[in-house]
């Protein structure tokens, strides 16, 4: 149960009468009635309340639920009286004088002054729109459904504060009412009922029956009291819990992606699956990696690249099973970004043909479809400039920009083609198993390229000096397929935890 659904179930158990016991002593609704009616004439002979007339017998369909014997079924404006706001030329908006609030002014049930109140000359001053003590002001009018209706208790006179157009006030005849009002008020069943009521073509109105005609639970006054006074007493527990319960939401919400990236990590420090001495060392795994390189090296598929920097100690960022090894990054392939600057620009693209060449784009690797995009080069200058931006079937892009770090394996059948700007290719050696590679990637590299990447608005991956020397810890071929495979196994459940 939600702190709000509690609340409300406490708010109706109140106004069913089941949240304090009926004591014989304190009289019946019936006799309080009658002298609600004395008070009332009495109040219309002085002249201080106008005579109004009569609301409607109350019907036996009209009644939403049972309540104690002693209490008494009333409408809403046999206790109170509703005063309109006040409308007025907003050219005669000034910085002083008579201040007039509006919706805003109520908040969560309070009424609090704001600095961009409204204030008026004191000629629109009007003595029954003054807001008082023991006042309850509603919004009348407004273009939200969830707030049609909203209530705010007054708990001291404002003095030269008036209510504007889309206010009402609701004054009980005696402020010994206000206390059980203001848990009418509170309740889901009054704001149902305004809420199925209050329905404009462009925006909700209240009319003034839809609050004078409401059928209310009235129970004897010092029951009224107790009432008030157990559910000021219960309020606060309410509100630990729902400081519980929200932090429990947020644990609730966190806790799959933590366990997803718990996993993930347990993965790349050799702690998700065991060692097996048969499957070889990593060491074996990675001068295999080298001779495949060596090998593109001879035969001018890629270019020769300065050593990277041997491993130092202080890099190592957690230990490793024995059978594992310390790479960097550069050592499992060739990395190349797209073109810079003006070298691919829209004045460039033309449309499909048999002799034009597909630009692949960043919605390639976020969405993981090749077929998608309209973007293509003519072949002669793909020839002439572009040819070293080629991607093969195999080859995994990488969203550089914006959403970064998403990546696609190309598909065997694929158009030929480049990458633009905003991706990255990654063309692996052979003996590179794609699926625990980019395992690592998710898990720390995209992380880090996330935290450590520059732009404002925009992220970027890396610059390649940083990237290359990234350190992946690699286990022997077979362990990494076991890992892949104990993932694709865990993950849907932490998946479903988040669906949930």
């Amino acid at each position: 149960m939600t702190p709000e659904q509690l609340k409300a179930s406490i708010l109706q158990y109140a106004i069913q009468g089941k949240l304090v016991e009926q004591r014989p002593e304190e009289g019946t609704a019936e006799e309080l009635y009658e002298q609600i009616q004395a008070e009332k004439q009495k109040l219309i002979s002085e002249g201080k309340i106008k005579k109004e007339k009569p609301l409607a017998v109350i019907t036996d369909d009209e009644i939403p639920f049972d309540i104690p014997t002693t209490w008494k079924w009333i409408r809403v404006g046999e206790i109170v009286r509703i005063i309109s706001g006040l409308s007025y030329d907003k050219k005669d908006v000034s910085k002083e004088g008579v201040r007039v609030l509006r919706g805003g002014n109520i908040q969560s049930t309070l009424v609090k002054i704001e600095a961009d109140d409204v204030f008026l000359p004191m000629s629109y001053f009007d003595e029954d729109k003054q807001v008082r003590a023991g006042d309850i002001l509603y919004v009348a009018s407004t273009g939200s459904k969830s707030v049609i209706g909203k209530p705010g208790f007054v708990n001291t006179d404002y003095p030269n504060t008036v209510i504007g157009a889309f206010l009402r006030i609701c004054r009980p005849i005696d402020l010994k009412y206000t206390e059980y009002l203001r848990i009418i008020f509170s309740s889901e069943y009054y704001r149902k009922h305004i809420r199925d009521l209050a329905q404009g073509t462009n925006i909700n109105n209240v009319k003034e029956s839809y609050v004078t005609e409401l059928v209310i639970p009235l129970p004897p006054l010092e029951e009224q009291y107790r009432i008030f006074n157990s559910i000021n007493n219960i309020l606060p527990f309410v509100d630990r819990y729902a400081s519980a319960y929200e932090k429990l939401e947020q644990l609730n919400a966190k806790f799959p992606e933590d366990m997803k990236k718990s996993i993930l990590q347990y993965a790349i420090q050799g702690k998700l699956v065991e060692q097996r001495p048969e499957e070889g060392t990593a060491e074996e795994l990675y001068q295999q990696i080298q001779d495949e390189k060596q090998k593109l090296i001879k035969e001018g598929k890629i270019k020769k690249e300065k050593p990277l920097a041997e491993i130092a100690e202080d890099e190592i960022p957690f230990d490793i099973p024995d059978s594992w090894k310390w790479v960097r990054f550069n050592d499992f392939g060739v990395y190349k970004k797209g073109p810079f600057g003006s070298a691919l620009t829209k004045s460039m693209f033309v449309p499909k043909s048999e002799t034009t060449v597909k630009v692949y784009e960043q919605k390639n690797a976020i969405q993981k479809d090749a077929s998608l995009g309209d973007y293509y080069i003519t072949r002669e200058y793909f020839e002439e400039k572009m040819k070293g931006f080629e991607v093969m079937p195999g080859d995994v892009i990488v969203s550089c920009a914006g959403t970064i770090g998403e990546t696609f394996i190309l598909p065997e059948k694929i158009e030929q083609g480049i990458i633009n700007q905003a991706l990255m290719r990654m063309s692996l050696m052979p003996s590179v198993y794609k699926p625990y590679f980019l395992l690592f990637f998710d898990v720390v590299l995209k992380r880090n390229a996330k935290e450590g990447s520059k732009g404002s608005a925009i992220k970027n991956i890396p610059p390649f000096e940083v990237l290359k020397n990234y350190l992946v810890p690699l286990p022997p071929l077979e362990e990494q397929h076991r890992i892949v495979a104990k993932i694709e196994e865990l993950l849907p459940y932490c998946d479903q935890l988040i669906k949930e």
